[in-house]
């Protein structure tokens, strides 16, 4: 028999007193001479999944061509567990230690030199039943099996020898093992186990024999933290058994300065074996609060009540120098002003340790109209919630220099809004215009905007270039989370490329999901933050554009997403919505198609990126562009693939304008009007991205955002926008002459 193609195998007993209960075991394979292996912290673990079984496992512990009775039987689960003996004693031995309580494998009074007594040690024989603690021997009721190539040992068995708790559910057929504050989960027949929730795949599946539970060795070292060493000269697995208490703590707040912050020591401590703990040791400079910034050390440890000591854990605290105020201050570029002349304020307020700081203006204006003293004041404060506050006093003549209206055209900064009358926006001229697209294909997953169980949203099947837009609220009363799941259902491996994305929420606000998702998609396109790509492998489904899935949506909370994509072969593209603690790939096939809500839109629309060319001269005479109302900028018409009928995008959600004014007369200002309700969201110009608006939202027709005013020469501008989910269709650009400028 090949010596590489063999796996150790080690086997544990269950008592007679626990016979209800199964004893359990898991797989290992490692090659070569003494090689070491160290598990991982089960608190450590979170969702992955176990690389395959190494192709060269254990040697085998029994020369070529030697029949053992370690050769696994053909296991079948069993509902209710074996009541067989779990030990038996060696025939030849007469004198039997006595069992430690609890422990299923009793110990045999065999002593031999080669396995003298090494403290927290756990030897396993491998072609045998003896396994030795700390130089004591015991014989176990099964030996380790080897199954698929995957050495299984009893769980139950190795967890008493280890010392930590378990028990079993025979509801689920569940074998639960404790330890600290780690709950693992094996369940039969199941290659998945759990540490407080985390998923995580074992080499083989944990299953039943004769009463006993099984499982890979790999499984329950790493879930337990156990390392271990592979003796093929000695035939055997040594394990190390950590007895040591551990004892950790944290120090709040993060950030302490002298003299005036009050500190809180929290700590976690536990035994490896369940020993309680009964003293904890403070070493070092440890204080509820220092009066002298600087580093100190403080310095931790327990004791458990066998007298075992943890070893020292230390933290040094860095003490910062008081906290200091800011500093308000700002000055006016006069001090004397005539009514309507702008009043240019700057701000030269400070901190001490160069936070950031917050600003709140009192009678802050463009320009004052009263002539009069005016009293300006500017509260700033920093993050500790220190404040300062500046006040000046101005003086406004009684000579005018421009009205209220000229003022606002004039000097309103981009993103605040200024008055005009809405009921004469309709009557301006249109502003003639060519239209032209590209062929990114729109997934509009908008419908049911509202949902209300679990299931597919949305499915679709694409190549190319992919646009989606995803926008849905959780009327749940659990947490959902919310899915893109791409799969390749092609011969070869096909490559996902993410080029642009915004994702919003989740918040109780589809308007402010909406302006953040359109947000975050213009800045992916100004720095390219969100480039990547995927490969699926043929028969691969899996989540992408994953930040959508990172937070759960509590009920009544929404999520927006804006995308671009590229695939160089066909994907299936799924939108769902599952709870939180659930599959959403392994549910993929159960999951119902849900119906459309009959008031939202869904669809998949071609030509979805729009181009809209101005070559003549705007701004001259007043004048308007119209999107979204389905004349002047007709609906894109496509398809709902899951009812197989006709869809029109009313209001072209999704769609990217990308508008190309070639001569914007000089003086001209630009602003972004609403006309079919409250809109909040933002646009692109020459690269810069305005927000509609920055305060508040555009709730009227007589609102307009300031979105690009012109200087003294004839010149292009490009706006790139996109109607932000939640908002109101249709939105006019207005095109208006400037006031003369005056001195």
């Amino acid at each position: 028999m090949n010596l590489k193609k063999l796996t150790l195998v080690a086997a544990l007993v269950v008592s007679q007193a626990a016979a209800a209960v199964p004893a359990f075991a898991v797989p290992v394979s490692t090659a070569g001479v003494s090689s070491t292996v160290y598990a991982a912290e089960a608190a450590k673990v979170s969702e992955v999944t176990l690389q395959p079984e190494a192709t060269d496992p254990l040697p085998s512990e029994v020369p070529a061509g030697t029949v053992t009775s370690t050769a696994t039987p053909n296991p079948t689960a069993t509902t209710t567990p074996a009541t067989t003996p779990a030990v038996t004693p060696v025939p030849s031995e007469t004198a039997v230690p006595a069992a430690t309580e609890g422990i299923n494998a009793q110990p045999v009074n065999t002593v031999t030199a080669v396995y003298a007594a090494t403290s927290n040690q756990l030897i396993l024989m491998m072609n045998s039943n003896k396994m030795y603690k700390n130089g004591t021997p015991y014989l176990a009721n099964q030996p380790m099996a080897v199954k698929y190539g995957v050495s299984y040992v009893s769980i139950r068995a190795m967890v008493e020898m280890v010392g930590v708790s378990y028990t079993y559910d025979y509801k689920t057929k569940e074998v639960i093992v404790t330890k600290g504050t780690s709950v693992m989960r094996f369940k039969t027949d199941s290659k998945i186990y759990t540490v407080n929730g985390s998923k995580v795949t074992m080499k083989g599946p944990a299953y039943q024999y004769k009463g006993t539970f099984m499982v890979p060795l790999t499984s329950i070292t790493y879930a337990l933290g156990i390392p271990y060493t592979v003796d093929n000269i000695g035939k055997r697995v040594i394990l190390t058994l950590n007895t040591k208490p551990t004892a950790t703590f944290s120090v709040q707040p993060t950030e302490i300065y002298a003299g005036q912050t009050y500190i809180t020591y929290k700590t976690t401590s536990s035994s490896p074996n369940g020993t309680p703990i009964v003293e904890e040791i403070w070493s070092g400079n440890k204080q509820d609060m220092y009066d002298q910034p600087g580093y100190y050390t403080v310095t931790y440890s327990v004791r458990d009540a066998n007298g075992v000591l943890s070893d020292p854990y230390s933290v040094t605290i860095n003490v910062l120098q008081p906290n200091q105020p800011p500093v308000a201050n700002f000055t006016t570029n006069k001090e004397e002003y005539k009514m309507g002349e702008p009043v240019t304020l700057t701000d030269l307020s400070y901190d001490p340790e160069n936070e950031a700081l917050t600003a709140e203006w009192t009678n802050r204006a463009l320009a004052f109209f009263n002539p009069g003293p005016v009293s300006i004041q500017l509260k700033v404060t920093d993050k500790h919630g220190l404040s300062s506050t500046f006040e000046k006093t101005i003086n406004i003549t009684s000579e005018q220099l421009y009205t209220q209206d000229e003022v606002a055209k004039l000097f309103t900064l981009p993103g605040d809004i200024i008055s005009m009358d809405g009921g004469m926006i309709p009557g301006l001229t249109n502003v003639n215009n060519t239209t032209s697209s590209e062929d990114y294909l729109l997934i509009r997953s908008n419908s049911p905007e509202t949902v209300n169980t679990e299931g597919i949203l949305y499915r679709e099947t694409a190549v190319g270039k992919t646009r989606f837009l995803v926008h849905h609220m959780n009327n749940m009363s659990t947490r959902q989370k919310l899915y893109v799941i791409a799969t390749n259902n092609n011969l070869y491996p096909t490559t996902i490329t993410t080029q642009y994305s915004g994702i919003a929420g989740p918040v109780t606000s589809p308007e402010y999901t909406g302006k953040i998702s359109i947000l975050k998609y213009y800045t992916s396109m100004l720095t390219n933050e969100k480039y990547s790509s995927v490969t699926l492998q043929p028969g691969q489904s899996m989540p992408i554009l994953t930040d959508i899935n990172k937070v759960s949506m509590k009920p009544g909370e929404v999520l927006s997403l804006s995308a671009d994509l590229f695939s160089d072969l066909t994907v299936q593209y799924n939108v769902v919505m599952v709870e939180e603690s659930k599959d959403p790939v392994a549910l993929l096939p159960t999951l119902p198609i849900l119906d459309r809500d009959g008031v939202h839109n869904r669809g998949t629309y071609p030509n979805s990126t729009r181009i809209i060319n101005v070559s003549d001269v705007v701004g001259a005479t007043q004048a308007k562009l119209v999107l979204g109302d389905n004349k002047n900028d007709l609906n894109l018409i496509g398809m709902d693939p899951m009812t197989g009928t006709t869809a029109s995008n009313a209001g072209n959600f999704g769609v990217l304008y990308k508008i190309r004014l070639e001569r914007v007369a000089p003086n001209t200002l630009i602003t972004f009007n609403p006309r079919g309700g409250n809109y909040l969201g933002s646009l692109m110009v020459n690269n810069t991205i305005v927000n509609l608006p920055n305060k508040g939202n555009l709730s009227s027709s007589d609102m307009n955002a300031v979105v690009y005013r012109s200087g003294n020469y004839e010149g292009p501008v490009d706006i790139v926008f996109s109607v932000a989910s939640g908002s109101n269709l249709p939105v006019n650009f207005v095109f208006t002459p400037l006031p003369a400028l005056k001195q």
